[in-house]
C-alpha cells in the first residue's frame, strides 16, 4: 500500500467515526434531568455514564462538590454537540432554574448564619466565594444582585447582610 492509498484509508475510517457518531439517537434533549455515574477524572473534567447507556463530560468548572469514581448524582443536559458528544451539569439549565436555585442558596446561608450577614462580597475572590458557597463568583454575584433587587439584603463594604 503507497502512502496515498493509506492516507484515504484513514480519511475513510475517520468519515465512519464521525457519521456513526452522529447517528446516535439519545433518549433525551438538552436540559433534561438524568442519572449520571462518574467514571474517572480528567485533564477537562469528569467522564460520566448518562442513564447507564451514553457517555459524556462534566467539565471541571461545572463541579463546586467532591466526586469519587462510581458516585451516582444527578445531572442535566448542557449541550449536545455536531459531533455527538455530551456535556453534563450537575445544575439545572436555564437561566430562571439557575438563579433561583442559587438565589435560595445564598438566602439559606444567610437565614442560618447567627450574625445574619455573609463575610462576602462581589469583590470576594472566586476561591473564597467558591469555598464558601459552592458556586461560582459569576452565580454568587447574579444571586445577590436578585436578592438586593427583591430589597431582602443590603450590601455592605465587607459583607452582605439579611434586611429584618
Amino acid at each position: 500500500m503507497d502512502l496515498h492509498e493509506e492516507e484515504k484509508e484513514n480519511q475513510d475510517l475517520e468519515n465512519n467515526l464521525q457519521e456513526d457518531s452522529q447517528e446516535i439517537e439519545y433518549d433525551f434533549k438538552e436540559g433534561d434531568k438524568v442519572s449520571l455515574v462518574i467514571e474517572n477524572e480528567t485533564a477537562l473534567g469528569y467522564t460520566v455514564c448518562i442513564n447507564e447507556e451514553f457517555d459524556g463530560l462534566l467539565f471541571r468548572s461545572e463541579v463546586f462538590q467532591e466526586l469519587e469514581e462510581n458516585m451516582e448524582v444527578v445531572g442535566y443536559i448542557k449541550n449536545i454537540r455536531e459531533d455527538g458528544k455530551v456535556d453534563v451539569s450537575l445544575r439545572p439549565q436555564g437561566f430562571r432554574n439557575v438563579i433561583d436555585s442559587d438565589v435560595d442558596k445564598v438566602l439559606n446561608k444567610l437565614k442560618n448564619s447567627r450574625e445574619g450577614y455573609l463575610l462576602l462580597t462581589d469583590k470576594s475572590s472566586p476561591d473564597s466565594i467558591r469555598f464558601h458557597m459552592k458556586m461560582s463568583k459569576k452565580s454568587f454575584k447574579k444571586a445577590v444582585g436578585n436578592l438586593y433587587k427583591q430589597k431582602l439584603i443590603v450590601i455592605k463594604e465587607d459583607r452582605i447582610e439579611l434586611v429584618n
